[in-house]
């Protein structure tokens, strides 16, 4: 028997390796299984490479658990180790990898990577014990116990072993039972191991028989050896593509498409990502893509290798050459990954572009789940634009595709306002804005359909990158004043009457929380809407940027600022002045006079008062002043409150109003209640 001292104390190695090493108990599987993978490896490499020349026989790792013996083994049939290798690797580097790390690199735990050994110690994060029953491939060599119980003494004795390999032992802690279930070790299996290179077997399989589930003879491998990703694109099917992304992930809808990546220079990357369908906008699901090294599996959560759009996708993607730190659990940011990441980035753009030559018609088939992920990219990645640009699509209402250059080919002749502004009008809803899309048809004008999530904030965007454009809403002016080709034509209305209109309808617009409105006279011609609602493309692109942008939220705590426009031109509009002039004179015209009358004088006071000096003006001609201003705004007040009781019985006005409501989905309740009531009055 041999005794040794490891060299450092318990208190220094075991905290090293929580703190430093292992964030998550659960790895040390994934590095015992590792290590056992990779010592069957290297038989099989020194057999091809005829150093070793006996029988290779079953290569399978196993693992095996003895609940009664609180034990978890790891066995192979990979090299084995000596006597010799057992105190160079085990006692002598690891140690000295974690003696080097308190000494000289306690402030830098990336500084202990590539120290060989260190993966085996995160045993003890779970183990009270660990045992190793080992016996070398080499002729002659003898088997060997190695034991330790995380005490600073290890002991090493002759063993009985008939076969080369290792048995790594973990007598598991009690505060750990976890790991000595089942289930547990079964689901971390497959979380980790799904796709060594090696088989990898976990107890028997089962079978329904005699009422109950039985445990056969054969072996239940938890592994695939040769996941999809690493086979020749060239070799496969869609089918195998297909059948690969259920296995990732079950329940699933099948993939719009994928991407084989297979690359071997300047760095080693391979994997296979998919093109998800997107049920919802809302559906957006990070951590669907597994990074794996050499087939083992590292993290699901990988920002900074992958570009931040292309987190979206799911997948796999594999490299021994991304740089990770010991535990393999954490990317370390350095000029590989990014060379990495803008390969990726290529390449999807690559394959997006050939889809797209190749049959457009599929393409724009799927455009409308692919968009979310292209906008995101333009929007989030500068050299992504520029490769998406040719590729990315424009969809009007009538469910045509265009790309950019050939929807400004389309507008510029017909949509090019008198400043040489080219306007693309576009509508959220096709539904709710339906008579505003169908008022620009009527101009031939055409509309595009921007319903997606990203396109608020693709559209300013689009703004900056195309020159002399500028995106708006059919709904957010009237149509003469979206594109503007002349002068707009003014109301044949005077400024009374004009102001009399909008008094009427002013004094009848419903309260609505959060919701103010503007009411403009406009003349929109015989046969326009008599009245209509807009609203301004600058409030309310703001208020819907906010939501993407917290340094905005101001904009999403202010009121909706909506016009409603009456049309001078149309009859009934016509009408109900001419009646509102009839009713209302006589009461109107003495205080109309009255009015004009203080106004004259309220300007008369300021003209006078702006030739002296402040301290010139007297207390008496401050009062004038004042006391003019108070009868001016009661003698306005009195004028309203005619043309008020006046619309209050209207029903015509109450009709159009609540119509124009109706159109944008602001009438409700109780005030749809009302309109429904009215209009069968009406129609009576």
């Amino acid at each position: 028997m041999q005794k040794g001292n490891i060299g450092v104390t318990t208190e220094n190695i075991f905290p090293v390796i929580k703190k430093f090493l292992y964030s998550d108990h659960e790895i040390f599987l994934r590095e015992m299984v590792s290590n056992a993978v990779d010592a069957t490896q290297k038989i099989k490499t020194l057999a091809d490479k005829g150093i070793f020349k006996g029988e290779l026989g079953d290569l399978t790792v196993r693992v095996t658990l003895d609940e009664k013996n609180n034990t978890l083994t790891i066995s192979d049939r990979g090299i084995g180790m000596t006597e010799e290798e057992i105190d160079k690797y085990i006692n002598q580097i690891a140690f000295s990898g974690v003696n080097d790390f308190l000494n000289k690199y306690k402030d830098n735990a990336n500084a202990i990577i590539g120290h060989f050994g260190l993966g085996f110690y995160s045993s003890f994060m779970v183990s009270n014990k660990v045992e190793i029953i080992t016996k070398s491939y080499k002729d002659g060599a003898k088997a060997v116990k190695w034991s330790c119980d995380g005490s600073p003494a290890y002991e090493i004795d002759d063993a009985e072993k008939a076969d080369r390999g290792s048995d790594i032992i973990l007598h598991i802690d009690d505060d750990c039972k976890e790991f000595l279930e089942k289930a547990r070790i079964q689901s971390l299996l497959n979380k980790y191991c799904k796709f060594m290179p090696v088989p990898v077997a976990f107890g028997k399989k089962t079978e329904w028989k005699d009422g109950k589930q039985v445990e056969t003879e054969e072996d239940n491998i938890i592994n695939s050896v040769e996941p999809l990703w690493t086979k020749t694109p060239s070799t496969l099917k869609d089918e195998d593509y297909k059948k690969f992304y259920n296995e990732l992930y079950p329940m699933q809808d099948e993939p719009l498409f994928w991407i084989h990546l297979n690359v071997d220079y300047p760095f080693n990357l391979t994997g296979i990502l998919y093109f998800p369908r997107i049920k919802s906008n809302i559906e957006l699901q990070r951590n669907k893509i597994q990074l794996y090294c050499n087939q083992v599996f590292v993290t699901d959560q990988v920002e900074g290798i992958v570009p931040e759009f292309l987190t979206l996708l799911h997948g796999v993607i594999d490299s021994p050459d991304i740089p990770l730190n010991v535990s393999r659990s954490y990317l370390q940011s350095d000029r590989d990954v990014k060379k990495i990441s803008t390969y990726i980035t290529k390449k999807v753009a690559d394959r997006l572009n050939s889809i797209f030559k190749e049959n457009r018609k599929d393409y724009e088939s799927k455009w409308d789940d692919l968009k979310l992920f292209i906008n995101y990219g333009m929007l989030s990645q500068e050299d992504f634009y520029d490769r998406a640009k040719d590729f990315a699509l424009l969809k009007d209402v009538e469910g045509k595709y265009f790309t950019f250059d050939e929807y400004k080919q389309l507008i510029k002749d017909n949509q090019t306002d008198k400043d040489g502004q080219l306007i693309y009008l576009y509508a959220n809803n096709k539904e709710e804005e339906y008579s505003y899309i169908e008022a620009a048809k009527d101009k031939g004008y055409s509309v595009l359909l921007l319903d997606g999530q990203l396109d608020v904030p693709v559209v300013s965007m689009l703004e900056q990158k195309f020159e002399k454009s500028r995106f708006m809403r059919v709904d957010s002016d009237i149509i003469d004043r979206l594109i503007v080709k002349d002068d707009v034509k003014k109301t044949e209305l005077d400024s009374d009457q004009a102001d009399n209109l909008s008094a009427a309808f002013r004094s009848q617009m419903p309260k609505i929380n959060k919701v103010e409105f503007n009411i403009e006279v406009q003349a929109l011609g015989e046969n326009g809407m008599p009245v209509m609602i807009t609203q301004s493309e600058y409030m309310r692109r703001m208020k819907d940027i906010s939501r993407f942008q917290s340094g905005m939220s101001f904009y999403a705590q202010m009121p909706d600022s909506y016009s409603l426009v009456l049309n001078s031109d149309h009859k009934l509009i016509k009408n109900i002045l001419d009646d509102e002039t009839s009713k209302c004179s006589d009461a109107l015209n003495p205080v109309i006079s009255e009015i004009k009358g203080q106004q004259a004088r309220l300007a008369a006071l300021h003209q006078n008062q702006s030739k002296k000096k402040p301290e010139e003006i007297t207390q008496e001609e401050k009062d004038d002043l004042a006391n003019t201003e108070k009868a001016l705004n009661e003698q306005r007040e009195k004028k309203n409150q005619i043309i008020s009781e006046y619309a209050k019985d209207n029903k015509i006005v109450h009709q159009l109003i609540d119509l124009a409501l109706l159109q944008n989905g602001m009438l409700k309740g109780s005030s749809l209640d009302a309109f429904i009531k009215r209009s069968v009055s009406l129609i009576k």
